[in-house]
């Protein structure tokens, strides 16, 4: 039976807190069973759990998902070093890191689940494990590019903070990866996922034409604007436990100017420009909340609003909105006779409608104008995911080359 290292991040701390005394071990009788079974191979066992947590509390309380993204990865390196290398991963040279990778790309299947399962479960005072959770999910289809970088970037980022803290002295990480036979260099030419103008039209047009039948599907209309109009993250839109987005975070400057300050990746604080096509829109909004035409600098009132109970909406519940317009779109496209668009539709997900708008403004505004208000920190990045000006200018040079 595997065991999950960690739980929740709400239970992280507890877990910190009590993992050397006998409130853990009554409050997790499965996990301290687990790890006892592993003290006569890997003696340190303990001490590494809770250096884990105490790493997973550094770098992963600013962000739920940041969080869930290092649990995993670094949750099942801990258990391939226990379970099959047994050893401390204190202890791991360059040859074992590049046999965990050679585990990663082709996982035992006792270490896969075919879905996604929940690790603990209050019963009766105690959190119980779920038998059937695994470290891998079922995998479908070859291990991508994004997977694999990801369990580098979360190992770097794991050995390097052991360093600092003096529990090791190597990291054979970067030199794994640099030699890694699996991952793949990236193109000079990265499309980042957009709609199509007709998919975009569908998608929005479709929903502007059944809030007229629907007035709830004007909270879709709008979250549509926000995430397309004003490239916004799904995140950022959503209620976090540092961070409510409010009315009154849209604000005029004394020219007449309107912004939206957002709080972004790292909990950055930074304000979005506001398009006069996307102030008409959120007036319609308003006007159907039924409020004043414009926010006011002191309105408590969330700006995605849930139609039962109190405050702003979560990841998830956002998520589910966009998915709904992209269904109804989706529809449409097939009866019109769209096949490909609506199969294409099928694929997308809310972060797409970023994109969509950054790679449609490109055309027309200033880099660091659209580097801003998308959040980047280098101007490099939105250049080398939106602009390819380069690329563009090289493909028309070639066209008219002979053989």
């Amino acid at each position: 039976m595997f065991i999950s290292l960690v739980d929740t991040l709400k239970q992280l701390r507890y877990q910190i807190a009590h993992l050397d005394d006998e409130t853990l071990h009554s409050e997790y009788p499965q996990l301290n069973e687990f790890l006892r079974s592993l003290t006569s191979t890997v003696p340190t066992v303990l001490t590494e759990l809770k250096f884990l947590y105490l790493f997973l509390y550094v770098y992963g309380r600013k962000s739920e998902s940041t969080f869930n993204r290092f649990r995993n990865e670094i949750e099942r390196f801990h258990l391939w070093a226990w379970l099959i290398a047994e050893k401390s991963v204190f202890d791991l040279k360059r040859e074992d890191i590049e046999s965990y990778v050679e585990f990663v790309i082709e996982p035992d299947n006792a270490w896969i689940s075919d879905s996604v399962q929940w690790r603990y479960k209050d019963i009766n005072g105690q959190r119980i494990a779920n038998d059937k959770w695994r470290p891998f999910m079922v995998k479908t289809h070859r291990i991508s590019q994004q997977t694999i970088s990801s369990m580098f970037t979360a190992l770097n980022v794991f050995y390097k903070f052991a360093i600092l803290e003096e529990k090791t002295f190597a990291n054979f990480v970067p030199v794994v990866k640099k030699n890694c036979p699996y991952l793949i260099t990236q193109s000079q030419i990265n499309q980042p996922d957009t709609l199509s103008d007709i998919q975009w039209e569908y998608v929005f047009g479709i929903t502007k034409d059944l809030a007229t039948e629907n007035p709830n599907l004007e909270r879709n209309l709008f979250t549509l604007a926000c995430l397309k109009g004003l490239y916004l993250r799904i995140s950022e839109l959503s209620e976090r436990p540092q961070w409510s987005p409010v009315m009154s975070h849209f604000w005029q400057d004394n020219d007449g100017f309107w912004f939206l300050r957002v709080m972004g990746k790292g909990n950055k604080l930074r304000d979005v420009t506001l398009s006069s096509d996307f102030l008409e829109y959120l007036k319609r909004y308003r006007r159907y909340r039924g409020l004043p035409s414009l926010p006011t600098v002191d309105e408590p009132h969330a700006i995605i609003h849930k139609l039962r109970g109190q405050g702003g909406m979560e990841v998830r519940q956002i998520r589910r909105l966009v998915q709904q317009s992209f269904d109804l779109a989706e529809k449409s496209l097939r009866k019109d006779g769209f096949i490909d668009d609506a199969d294409q539709l099928c694929s997308a997900t809310a972060h797409w409608l970023r994109h969509t708008g950054a790679t449609h403004d490109a055309q027309s505004r200033p880099l660091k104008h659209l580097s801003e208000d998308l959040g980047h920190a280098k101007l490099a990045t939105t250049d080398q995911i939106y602009i390819q000006t380069n690329v563009k200018e090289r493909a028309k040079s070639g066209i008219t080359r002979k053989i």
